[in-house]
């Protein structure tokens, strides 16, 4: 008997209110920045305007940032802003895939930008109207990696129960880890690529849509300290390796293959590729990895530049924007995120 196989049902993606447009963000940022270190600014700021991006949307208003945040408010604001967006998220899945809330019977919720416990799902249970039985598995720490991984995981808990329906909900708020103060490379980077966004699917055997198929992970070893949050004392504090587009340009291709070789495929029989697009640079370095050509990644490098980087969601964003140009064939979903680690998802979409 051939396995039952989990279906994309149903995708929709949230931004808060506030837009930031990338020239207005520099501007404050150089306002804010000189008064920590006026010797080093011109050189950091030109990422701004290299970073690919037009406008990004903050879950807090512009000014919000100039002031100093505690870990405390940080977190609240992370816990209420979170929660709402997510509410949003998972309506309009829920609505687009017909599937009223009570009809869910497992929930998969990513996030790595505040701490929740009880976590977002928990919180979302009598929001949603979901039934008191709904299985929860909620996810932390899988960083930009957070939507491909956690898309594989609902599979898998639609894989091992044909008839049940998932509700995968997946929210960052990048922007709340903003620290005015610090001037070193990994927060200025951020600063110049972070915004806030969330998706909700729902993924079931029952039904149409497009086939989820093999998932898989390869995690570098000794890269810990490539990618990932510091724990300050004023809340958490992001870290970036320089070198990631170039472990990108040597290594993602042989990871991509070692994962596809089981299932009798190469790079070459993928139709389209929805990566994660971390920054300009990381696209740039996957599309030679990959050998697509320079801005061969069209939506991904549509969702930066209309939506910056916003970790986990951001693939989803992409997976979106691809499936609406009626997309056809196998795709393959990409992301990096701390471990260091390299996320697949398959897809087919007839």
């Amino acid at each position: 008997m051939t396995p039952a196989l989990p279906r994309l049902a149903a995708l929709a993606t949230a931004v808060p209110t506030y837009a930031l447009g990338q020239a207005e963000v520099a501007r404050r940022a150089r306002h804010l920045f000189a008064e920590a270190a006026a010797e080093d600014l011109d050189r950091l700021m030109p990422v701004f305007a290299h970073a690919g991006i037009e406008r990004r949307y903050s879950c807090v208003p512009i000014e919000w940032y100039e002031q100093t945040h505690d870990w405390t408010e940080r977190n609240a604001l992370y816990l209420e802003k979170a929660t709402g967006l997510l509410e949003r998220a998972a309506r309009d899945a829920l609505g687009r895939a017909g599937t009223a809330p009570s009809a869910i019977d497992a929930v998969v919720a990513v996030s790595t930008t505040g701490i929740a416990t009880p976590g977002l799902d928990a919180r979302l249970i009598n929001q949603l109207g979901l039934r008191a039985d709904v299985r929860r598995l909620p996810i932390f720490g899988l960083g930009c990696a957070g939507g491909v991984i956690g898309l594989a995981r609902a599979a898998d808990l639609a894989r091992a129960a044909p008839e049940s329906r998932v509700l995968l909900l997946v929210v960052e708020l990048c922007t709340l880890a903003f620290r005015k103060n610090d001037v070193s490379k990994s927060n200025v980077v951020a600063t110049a690529l972070f915004g806030d966004g969330a998706a909700a699917a729902v993924i079931s055997c029952a039904g149409e849509g497009p086939a989820l198929g093999a998932a898989g992970e390869y995690t570098w070893p000794q890269s810990l300290d490539i990618m990932g949050w510091e724990v300050a004392e004023d809340g958490l504090k992001a870290v970036f390796s320089r070198d990631i587009p170039g472990l990108v340009r040597r290594h993602m291709r042989d990871a991509a293959g070692a994962f596809l070789s089981p299932h009798r495929l190469a790079l070459s029989n993928i139709d389209h590729f929805v990566c994660h697009p971390g920054g300009a640079k990381v696209l740039s370095a996957l599309e030679e990895a990959f050998r697509l050509g320079e801005g061969a990644l069209v939506d991904g490098r549509g969702v930066l530049r209309d939506y910056g980087n916003m970790s986990a969601a951001t693939v989803l964003f992409v997976l979106e924007r691809t499936l609406a140009a009626r997309a056809r064939g196998r795709l393959l979903l990409t992301a990096l995120g701390p471990g260091f680690t390299a996320a697949f998802q398959l897809l087919g979409a007839a």
